[in-house]
């Protein structure tokens, strides 16, 4: 006999109170996954006008096309950063300060804008120099997964710097869902940053990744160890890299303290814990990896340095 939708209620409804870790219930209301989704879609309109619109935006049109979306943008996203503040409110706010205060950090997040699209046309402009494959900046724009990435952790890094709860982390899961590349919220990246390929690259909260950094699909930035869990936390956790620094497809760099020098290339498959000097070729020839001085073309192999 099939159970009845009685049944199936009182079952589920019992699994309630037995795994009650995993019920939201009688809180804080949570900011809404669709909400911000629908948000950070927006968002992408605003920095890259025409691109992610279904029609072709008109110079003549742009100005009020931009304010009517900037004020449906400003509604909801001041609504869904009112609801992560009384979810997790600071310190120094009261509640009847919440709402004030959702308003000025939508605002000021938004103000960002401007200074965002500057840092992303240099993304734009290493992706399209970068890969001999791309026929223009537009491909570049409509078709590499690592442009949405990119520009979505950038937005997501400036609430991350308000210490604004909850909404950074869904914005960038959304687009590591989207493009395969999980890059925090937290990290801080330079300009001219390109990954190609995308997929399978993560990059952690405490990352620091200088200016002309490039990058191929499945390189890990991550953390030595987190079996300190919640101990770790505001920790520097995971590696710095420097500028001009390239790091090609499945490499492994761990550890808070570890950086890579400036204009070092990091070879594939390596796996690395420990510092390396600036213009470092690091390569595994299969049996163990070798830290060669990229100025000693005797020693050098035929990598892009």
């Amino acid at each position: 006999m099939q159970p009845t939708v009685t049944q199936l209620t009182n079952e589920l409804v019992a699994s309630y109170a037995r795994a009650g870790g995993i019920n939201h219930l009688d809180g804080k209301n949570l900011p809404s996954k669709r909400a911000i989704t629908n948000i950070t879609c927006d968002l992408l309109r605003l920095l890259f006008p025409g691109f992610f619109d279904e029609k072709l935006i008109h110079s003549s049109e742009i100005k009020a096309e931009t304010a009517a979306l900037l004020d449906s943008v400003i509604g909801s996203l001041e609504d869904e950063i009112r609801k992560s503040l009384e979810y997790n409110p600071p310190a120094d706010l009261v509640k009847k300060d919440i709402s004030s205060a959702a308003h000025a950090l939508t605002l000021e997040f938004l103000g960002q804008l401007p200074r965002v699209r500057e840092i992303l046309q240099t993304d734009v402009e290493a992706a399209f120099n970068g890969d001999p494959a791309a026929l223009s900046k537009e491909e570049v724009i409509v078709a590499y997964p690592f442009i949405e990435a990119i520009a979505v952790q950038r937005l997501a890094h400036e609430l991350y710097k308000k210490n604004v709860p909850l909404i950074p982390r869904i914005m960038a899961e959304w687009a590591h869902a989207r493009t395969g590349m999980d890059l925090h919220p937290g990290a801080r990246i330079g300009t001219h940053f390109f990954v190609d390929h995308c997929t399978g690259t993560v990059v952690g909260e405490t990352a620091v990744i200088g200016n002309h950094v490039k990058m191929y699909h499945g390189v890990t930035l991550g953390a030595k160890s987190t079996a300190g869990g919640q101990q770790l936390r505001g920790k520097k956790r995971h590696p710095t890299i420097e500028d001009r620094v390239t790091i090609y497809p499945g490499a492994t760099i761990l550890g808070g303290e570890t950086v890579i020098g400036a204009g070092s290339t990091i070879g594939g498959n390596v796996f690395i814990m420990d510092s390396v000097a600036s213009n470092s070729l690091v390569i595994y020839d299969g049996l163990d990896m070798r830290v060669l001085n990229k100025s000693d073309r005797q020693t050098a192999v035929d990598f892009q340095i």
